[in-house]
C-alpha cells in the first residue's frame, strides 16, 4: 500500500483531478492509470498473484466500458434516436398509457402578474406556497418569487391516514401557511383559486379537475375516495378549516417544469424531470396526436387549442431498442414490473446505483476487486445508492480518501479498500452515469426532432397568410430551444449536466441543418410550485 501511495504522491493534484474528470466522460484512460499504479507493486516479481488480479481488473473495466459506453459511441446514438422517433410517433397515436395530452394548451405570455396559491403533493412532502409573478419585464431573476412557503414531511403516520383524514391534514397545513398571508378579500364568499402539482395518478377531466385513482407509495388517502373528484375533495378539506378554495389547475411535475421556465424563457418547449424517476413534457401540435388520446372533452376546447402540453411518460419507452448489458438484464429479471419502464431502469436515480452494484459484484467475484471480498451489505438489492456513487465520483482528492472513507462507512468489510479499488469503482460509476446522460440526451434530441416534424405538418394545413401560420413558422425558426430541467440526478450528479448537454450538442450538429440550431438545458428551480402558479395565472388571464 505504501508503494501505491508513494507512486501517487508523484502526481500533481491537478493531474489527478484531470484523470477523475476523464472518468466522467467514460474515457479508457482509467486502464492506463491503473496499469501505472499496479506496476510498482509487482516490478520486483514479489506478487505475481496481485499482478494477475490487477490485470484482470483492467480487463474487466475495459469490458465494462465497451458494454456500457460502446453502444452510445460512434453512430450508436443516431441509430437509437431513429428507433425512439418511431416509438414516439406511434405512441402519440394510440397508446393510452403514455404521450398523454394534458388540458394545458396555452403557454404564458410573460405578462401574467399577481399572487397565486400553489400546492405540491409528492411521495414524502407536502409543500404550500404563495407565489408572486411580476412579469418578464421585471428583469432576469426577478420575474417570480416564492413569497411564503412551508414544507411538511409526509412520514408513515401521515401516509397511514385514510381517506378524508389525509386531506383534512392537508387543509390544516394550508391554513397554517396562509394564516398570515391571505388578504381580506378572500373570504368564504369569494373562493381562493388554487393550483396543485400532484405526483400521483388521476383521471384528469378538465384543467382543474380529475378523478382520484390509487395513489401507491404506501398512501391510504385513496381509501373510500376512489373515483371522487379531487377538486371537490381539496375544497371540502379546506372548507373544514374555514378556507374557501377552488382547485383550478392540476399538473404533473414535468408539465409544471415546462411552464415554470416558459414564463421567463419564451423559447421553452420541453420540461425534463430526472431524479428518482425520469419524465418529459413537450408542447406539441394537437393535430399530431391521435383523437382517442383526448378522451371526452368539450368541443370548445379543440376550437381554442392548436397545441397542448403532452406528458410523455418517458420512462416507458425504449422496448427492444435500448442497448442493454447483462447487468441491465439482471436488474430487469428481478424487477416486479420488468417491461413497464425500460428507459427509467437505465437512466434514473432509482436504478443507477443498482446497475453499478451488479457490475461491482461481478468485478469483485471475477477480477479480485476489493481483494475479492464482497462487503455483506452489498449483497442486498439496491443497497448501493445513487447518492453513494455520486459522492464517490465527486472525490477529486489525490488518494481518494473521502471516497474510501464513505465507501468503508456505508459498506464495511474485513477488507480495507485501497485507492486503486476506489478508482475502479469510480470508473464503473462513471460508465453507468455517462451512459445515462447519453440516453437522456437522445430522448431530448429526438423529441425536439419530432416536434419540428409535427410543426411542419401543422403549418402545411394552414392558409398561407393566416396569423396562425405566421406564428407557427416563427416558432419553427427558433434558433435556440429551451429544455427546462429539475431533479436530483441532473442537478447534483457530478458532471452529469455537462455530459448530457455535450451529447445533445453533438446530435444537433450531426443533423446537418441548413440554419444554426441549439437545444439548451436550463434549470427550473422550485418548478412544481412555480409551474403550478403559472398554470393558474394562465387560467385567470383567460377568464
Amino acid at each position: 500500500m505504501h508503494l501505491l501511495v508513494s507512486a501517487m504522491s508523484t502526481f500533481p493534484k491537478a493531474f489527478i483531478a484531470a484523470i477523475v474528470k476523464s472518468l466522467l466522460r467514460g474515457k479508457s484512460l482509467i486502464q492506463a492509470i491503473l496499469a501505472y499504479w499496479v506496476t510498482p507493486l509487482t516490478a520486483n516479481g514479489t506478487s505475481t498473484k496481485r499482478k494477475e488480479e490487477s490485470k484482470s481488473v483492467q480487463e474487466f473495466l475495459k469490458e465494462a466500458e465497451a458494454a456500457l459506453l460502446g453502444p452510445v459511441s460512434g453512430n450508436g446514438l443516431v441509430e437509437l434516436c431513429a428507433g425512439l422517433k418511431t416509438q414516439f410517433f406511434e405512441r402519440l397515436q394510440t397508446d393510452m398509457e403514455c404521450m398523454l395530452p394534458s388540458y394545458s394548451h396555452q403557454l404564458p405570455t410573460g405578462g401574467e402578474c399577481g399572487q397565486y396559491l400553489a400546492l405540491y403533493v409528492g411521495g414524502s412532502t407536502l409543500r404550500v406556497a404563495l407565489v408572486e409573478l411580476r412579469g418578464r419585464e421585471a428583469g432576469e431573476g426577478k420575474q417570480s418569487e416564492i413569497v411564503n412557503m412551508r414544507n411538511f414531511r409526509i412520514g408513515k403516520d401521515i401516509k397511514d391516514l385514510e381517506g378524508m383524514a389525509f386531506f383534512d391534514w392537508m387543509g390544516q397545513r394550508i391554513q397554517e401557511t396562509l394564516s398570515t398571508s391571505l388578504s381580506r378579500e378572500h373570504s368564504l364568499e369569494k373562493p381562493l383559486p388554487v393550483a396543485l402539482a400532484w405526483s400521483f395518478p388521476i383521471e384528469q377531466t378538465s384543467l382543474g379537475g380529475g378523478k382520484l385513482l390509487r395513489m401507491g407509495k404506501a398512501f391510504l388517502a385513496d381509501k373510500g375516495l376512489l373515483g371522487e373528484e379531487l377538486g371537490q375533495i381539496v375544497k371540502q378539506a379546506c372548507k373544514n378549516q374555514g378556507l374557501n378554495v377552488e382547485l383550478r389547475a392540476i399538473l404533473n411535475d414535468s408539465s409544471a417544469c415546462l411552464l415554470s421556465r416558459a414564463y421567463s424563457y419564451t423559447s421553452t418547449r420541453f420540461g425534463l424531470i430526472l431524479g428518482t424517476g425520469v419524465n418529459m413534457a413537450a408542447y406539441l401540435p394537437v393535430m399530431g396526436i391521435g383523437k382517442p388520446k383526448f378522451g371526452v372533452r368539450p368541443d370548445g376546447w379543440f376550437n381554442q387549442a392548436s397545441h397542448v402540453i403532452v406528458n410523455t411518460e418517458l420512462g416507458m419507452f425504449g422496448h427492444n431498442i435500448l442497448p442493454m448489458t447483462r447487468w441491465d438484464h439482471a436488474l430487469t429479471r428481478a424487477h416486479p414490473r420488468p417491461d413497464f419502464q425500460p428507459l427509467e431502469h437505465m437512466v434514473s436515480g432509482m436504478y443507477l446505483g443498482e446497475v453499478a452494484r451488479l457490475a461491482l459484484l461481478e468485478a469483485i467475484e471475477t477480477a479480485g476487486l476489493l481483494g475479492g471480498v464482497v462487503p455483506p451489505s452489498l449483497e442486498a438489492p439496491y443497497s448501493l445508492g445513487t447518492d453513494t456513487i455520486s459522492m464517490i465520483e465527486s472525490d477529486s482528492t489525490p488518494q481518494l480518501k473521502e471516497a474510501i472513507g464513505l465507501f468503508s462507512e456505508r459498506h464495511p468489510s474485513s477488507y480495507t479498500p485501497t485507492t486503486s479499488d476506489l478508482l475502479a469503482i469510480q470508473s464503473i460509476a462513471s460508465f453507468v452515469s455517462v451512459r445515462s446522460s447519453a440516453l437522456v440526451a437522445s430522448c431530448v434530441f429526438t423529441l425536439w426532432d419530432c416536434r419540428l416534424e409535427a410543426e411542419q405538418a401543422y403549418i402545411s394545413t394552414l392558409p398561407e397568410s393566416s396569423p396562425e401560420r405566421q406564428r407557427a413558422e416563427a416558432d419553427m425558426r427558433l434558433e435556440n430551444t429551451t429544455v427546462a430541467f429539475n431533479g436530483s440526478v441532473i442537478e447534483n450528479y457530478p458532471g452529469y449536466l455537462s455530459s448530457c448537454q455535450r451529447y445533445v450538442n453533438e446530435l444537433v450538429d450531426g443533423k446537418g441543418l441548413a440554419e444554426p440550431r441549439s437545444i439548451n438545458l436550463v434549470p427550473a428551480k422550485e418548478s412544481s410550485l412555480m409551474g403550478a402558479a403559472v398554470a393558474l395565472a394562465c387560467v385567470e388571464r383567460d377568464d
